[in-house]
């Protein structure tokens, strides 16, 4: 039965590793699985899902304004899939998001979403937050903060290396950018007086 997941978390938990490994299993057994990542984060070449650990895979892109009912319904007639699987969802639109449920009630195809669930400034991407309406199925890829506890928060360092409070939600970076902290930790970043 086809389901739409959303496996989210906080920067560099391995999501696309994640990701890369359940297109490997489909693709190990003879079965074809259908990637999209969002077109504007290039970190690893347009059209092209990369994990830290040097495993990638080619994927389509998509832009704000796309149609992805459309897409998925387009590529099932070009040959059968088992699977979507979207990278960066958060940056899908929420109509995009209702796009994936109608291709998995219509299309009766799993729909498997990757991404983050909030921002460096503890909000949630406008996708992610109709993700977790939406999805059948939730997943949380775990990741530590350099104190031990899961991260569940995110800052962002600007090019000075403070950290950032505000701007905008949304700038491609990774490691020299976001750093994945606790929600404790987080505060005393955001210059709040937490006492440890």
């Amino acid at each position: 039965m086809a389901k739409l997941y959303f496996n989210y978390s906080t920067m560099n938990a391995g999501k696309s590793t994640v990701l890369l490994q359940a297109s490997y299993n489909y693709l190990e057994r003879g079965m074809q699985t259908y990637l999209l990542t969002a077109a504007f984060d290039d970190r690893a070449g347009v059209g092209r899902i990369e994990s830290r650990i040097g495993i990638g895979a080619d994927a389509d892109t998509y832009r704000a304004g796309d149609d992805l009912f459309a897409r998925i319904r387009a590529r099932q007639a070009a040959g059968e899939i088992a699977c979507v699987l979207v990278d960066e969802a958060q940056f899908l639109t929420p109509d995009q998001v209702w796009q994936l449920a109608r291709a998995v009630d219509d299309l009766r195809v799993p729909v498997m979403c990757f991404g983050l669930r909030v921002d460096f400034r503890g909000e949630l991407f406008p996708g992610s937050a109709t993700l977790l309406a939406l999805a059948d199925e939730m997943r949380e890829v775990r990741t530590i903060c350099h104190c031990g506890k899961k991260a569940t928060m995110v800052v962002r360092y600007g090019p000075d290396g403070t950290v950032a409070h505000d701007g905008d939600q949304v700038v491609i970076g990774g490691n020299e950018t976001y750093v994945s902290l606790c929600r404790r930790h987080w505060r005393a970043a955001m210059g709040e007086d937490v006492p440890f």
